[in-house]
């Protein structure tokens, strides 16, 4: 299988290209339009195919393509692959536009070509059972989910806050994904003219969700907090965190020499995209909650005057 990576910055530098350049069975063909950055990547990587134009990926006969290129530039070079047939990862946000994210997944079910978006929270190991598998709650009813991601001194304007960062939260407590906006409880504070706080909640089976960003923290920080019917889990920083059921305390964590990636869900997560390129389609619930997600981060900015 032979997949293009299209922008080499910083988040596909840490968190993509250890874990893609070690996969089995898999070419990379690499593309930046920073020549400097380009030679020197390919030479590290041993990556003997590399454009700095991603139109060129096409003539190297590339199964899909990841793009990790600035939010704004998404929508074209999506487009464009899908116009192709060729399978697409994009690294969240799809786009900072509810509008375009709807064209471009109409787009791929035209072509019948799978549309990808980069979650890397919805494969945690340690947080996903709590959330996918009824043995591990015991059945018991979920009755809360918590999902708050903190910044040390980073307010910004609404759209960027909500669609290049909010969005991890928003997602990760968007679980149906078949959530609408009419549902949201919105509560903000600003500084400065720009968004400093976001809290948004809603009540779906009786369960209540809740997605919070406070971007005037005093460190940078994530918890979340999963409440079942006398069942509390509590994480902190995504890999470690505790149990308590029926009064009974628990530390949770990974195995030791868990590699960071794997603890991140990067591992799982490109698992999942390389087996959706090999049969050339992915889940409609997947489809649903991607859109669902984006359709909520419009709403919110609409609602939201910083």
């Amino acid at each position: 299988m032979k997949i293009g990576i299209i922008g080499l910055g910083d988040i596909a530098r840490k968190a993509y290209l250890p874990v893609l350049t070690q996969w089995p069975d898999l070419e990379l063909v690499f593309c930046t339009r920073n020549e400097d950055t380009l030679k020197q990547l390919a030479r590290t990587h041993r990556i003997q195919d590399a454009v700095t134009d991603y139109r060129g990926l096409v003539a190297l006969g590339v199964d899909g393509v990841m793009i990790h290129s600035a939010t704004s530039s998404h929508f074209d070079i999506a487009r464009f692959f899908l116009n192709q047939g060729i399978a697409v990862f994009v690294d969240k946000p799809l786009t900072d536009n509810y509008q375009q994210c709807e064209t471009l997944y109409e787009l791929a079910e035209e072509k019948q070509c799978p549309l990808f978006l980069g979650f890397n929270r919805r494969y945690l190991p340690l947080i996903k059972p709590y959330l996918s598998d009824s043995s591990v709650t015991e059945g018991k009813k979920l009755l809360g989910l918590k999902w708050q991601k903190h910044r040390l001194n980073l307010p910004g304007d609404t759209r960027t806050f909500v669609f290049d960062d909010f969005i991890h939260a928003l997602d990760s407590v968007n679980i149906s994904g078949q959530v609408s906006e009419n549902d949201l409880h919105i509560v903000t504070q600003s500084h400065q003219g720009k968004l400093a706080r976001l809290d948004v909640e809603w009540q779906l089976d009786e369960a209540i969700f809740q997605a919070s960003m406070n971007r005037l923290n005093g460190v940078t920080a994530e918890h979340v907090t999963i409440n079942y019917e006398n069942l509390t889990c509590h994480f902190d920083s995504l890999v470690t965190g505790k149990q308590w059921d029926e009064g009974r305390e628990q530390a949770l964590a990974l195995p030791d020499w868990t590699p960071m990636l794997d603890s991140k869900g990067f591992t799982a997560m490109i698992a999942h995209w390389l087996d959706v390129v090999a049969n050339g389609k992915m889940e409609a619930s997947l489809v649903a909650r991607n859109l669902n997600t984006h359709y909520l981060a419009e709403a919110i900015c609409q609602k939201v005057k910083p």
